[in-house]
């Protein structure tokens, strides 16, 4: 996977990376998905790989990968939003529970529908349907309990990153969070790379 992202880069230079990893459940069969977002001056590397079984032994795998680049110019919109347990009582040094981030490029959207109502639980009346529009092109969600502190950290520093370089600003300062050091950064995206294709 390192190669194919390097490939993407074209010679540039990482500013930031963020490494999402994903497995899924499908019957007897263990589906991992990787999503690896490697920003530069001018251009945002999107990166998917999944792995698929050929045989039902699992002997024969393929991984398949697809890159996207987009130009930080293109980029419409950062979205970052923020799950806290027990908010009221909150404090400055909590962690965060959850975070998703949102990029959207292309005007791509997302559309969420379902009955509408009208607040009278007796009410049997069809009262049509109600959504809400979002845009977004890639979302995702990273989780303390699932992923780690860490991991929600370093989606943030991203997000940073990326509205940083796309707003033309200077790029933030590095920091971490309460309890969280700094992780040592190593190859083209980082030593998560290594653990094997999840998302």
């Amino acid at each position: 996977m390192a190669d194919v992202v390097a490939d993407a880069l074209d010679g540039r230079d990482c500013v930031a990376h963020l490494v999402h990893l994903e497995t899924h459940f499908d019957r007897a069969e263990v589906r991992r998905h990787i999503t690896v977002l490697v920003l530069t001056e001018d251009m945002l590397v999107i990166t998917h790989v999944d792995d698929q079984q050929l045989d039902e032994a699992g002997e024969q795998t393929v991984a398949q990968v697809s890159t996207e680049s987009v130009p930080v110019t293109q980029i419409r919109s950062v979205v970052l939003s923020y799950v806290y347990a027990q908010p009221q009582d909150y404090k400055p040094s909590d962690p965060v529970r959850e975070l998703t981030l949102s990029i959207a490029w292309s005007g791509g959207q997302r559309l969420d529908m379902g009955p509408a109502s009208c607040g009278d639980p007796q009410c049997e009346a069809d009262h049509g349907y109600s959504g809400t529009i979002a845009q977004e092109d890639i979302v995702l969600r990273i989780s303390a309990e699932a992923d780690g502190l860490q991991a929600v950290q370093d989606a943030k520093l991203f997000a940073r990153a990326l509205r940083a370089v796309n707003t033309g600003s200077s790029a933030p300062t590095p920091h971490t969070g309460p309890g969280l050091p700094p992780r040592p950064r190593m190859g083209v995206f980082g030593n998560r790379a290594s653990r094997g294709h999840q998302r």
